[in-house]
């Protein structure tokens, strides 16, 4: 992620009245935890972004293991779990398999990134995938604004 990003963010998120969009920075220990329960490695670019601002906000939720109180509760492991368990058995629950969901968006259609850092949503209603963009810096910068 670069730089002049999270420089951004790091003023958008540390507002006052922006306490509830930020969370706890991750820690190693809660990243290697969540890749042994997961059976994945996180993804470079999202352990950059949890372990400087935890869940937060981003121009959309993005879970960690402590959220900002605006971002719910759910930590990207408990996420990641929960979804593979509502696609075992798709092919969408394959590719969920081998990535870490980190965000749902408003229909309750998970939002992950895949081993090669891409990030990809899943229809629940179809069951079909959709690359939203080619790394979470992408992401990010088509949809954070700093209001």
């Amino acid at each position: 992620m670069n730089e002049d990003l999270l420089a951004r963010l790091q003023q958008f998120l540390f507002r006052e009245d922006n306490e509830s969009l930020v969370g706890k920075p991750a820690t190693d220990e809660e990243i290697a935890a969540a890749e042994l329960e997961l059976g994945v490695p996180l993804d470079k670019e999202y352990i950059q972004f949890i372990k400087r601002f935890g869940g937060a906000y981003a121009g959309l939720s993005i879970h960690a293991f402590t959220n900002g109180s605006s971002i719910g509760r759910e930590t990207v492991t408990e996420l990641t779990k929960s979804f593979r368990a509502d696609f075992m058995g798709t092919s969408a629950g394959d590719m969920l398999n081998r990535a870490c969901v980190f965000s749902i968006d408003g229909s309750g259609d998970p939002i992950f990134l895949d081993s090669e850092g891409r990030v990809i949503i899943c229809y629940h209603d179809t069951g079909e995938s959709k690359i939203l963009a080619n790394s979470l810096t992408e992401l990010i910068e088509q949809h954070f604004d700093e209001w």
